[in-house]
């Protein structure tokens, strides 16, 4: 695999062309190196990205995913090769998820990439837990609709409410485990799903480990004004009193 440092002309104009989604300029670039379809370009802390990921990398939503994917996969690159040297394992796919890149999700896909694919930052899964966790619900949605497996917190975040009735219906969960999908309810700002899950035992002021924030406080970020509106009434808190819009 061949490695290349990001500052190295022949990694500058791969870069670029697929910054701009240069189809023509990417496949001449290819024809006189082919092996650029399989390489990684290391940053200056040693972080390695393959063309996919340059290409998916934030924030994304660069022009011609299709033919761009197209012609890297033709050429022989690797969908779902993991970033490399980094804290995570994340494919182009996590990346696109991370930036509500739908039109690259689907490129991905009709490509051949694994939907399943292990690596997120978040939890270490999938590309849809990279989307709900990051809060990119277009991202999130379309994973779903092309047959993303999905846990109760998934759901939750997405509204999914047969999925998750029928899901606590078959096997009730303890109470402490609604409290996180609860969480992404109020963060994906669904109502019905914070609801029943609160209805089910979850917590309501529930802390979320990775960010110390409550229900309350990450609905609040994410403006959900009826899910806030609903969870004052029901006497949520903020993890620090005193803080957000109504403190004086």
């Amino acid at each position: 695999m061949p490695r290349l440092q990001s500052d190295d002309p022949l990694a500058v104009e791969l870069t670029a062309a697929l910054k701009a989604g240069e189809a023509e300029r990417l496949r001449t670039l290819l024809a006189s190196h082919r092996e650029l379809a399989g390489c990684v370009v290391e940053d200056a802390k040693g972080g390695g990205r393959s063309p996919l990921h340059l290409f998916a990398d934030w924030p994304g939503h660069n022009p011609n995913a299709a033919a761009i994917v197209q012609i890297l996969s033709a050429a022989g690159a690797d969908l779902d090769a993991p970033a490399a040297a980094m804290w995570h394992r994340e494919t182009p796919l996590h990346w696109a998820a991370s930036n509500d890149d739908v039109a690259l999700i689907d490129a991905l896909l009709d490509a051949g990439a694994d939907i399943e694919h292990e690596g997120s930052s978040i939890d270490g899964g999938p590309a849809l837990s990279s989307a709900v966790g990051y809060g990119q619900w277009a991202a999130a949605r379309r994973l779903a609709e092309r047959g993303a497996r999905t846990q109760l917190w998934h759901e939750a975040a997405l509204g999914m409410m047969p999925e998750i009735v029928r899901r606590l219906g078959t096997a009730p969960l303890p109470a402490g485990e609604l409290s996180g999908p609860f969480w992404n309810a109020c963060h994906g700002g669904q109502l019905a799903a914070a609801k029943y899950l609160l209805e089910h035992g979850a917590d309501l002021n529930w802390p979320a480990p990775w960010t110390g924030q409550t229900a309350l406080d990450i609905a609040e970020q994410a403006e959900h004004r009826e899910v806030v509106a609903w969870l004052l009434e029901r006497g949520a808190v903020r993890a620090k009193q005193g803080s957000g819009p109504d403190a004086s």
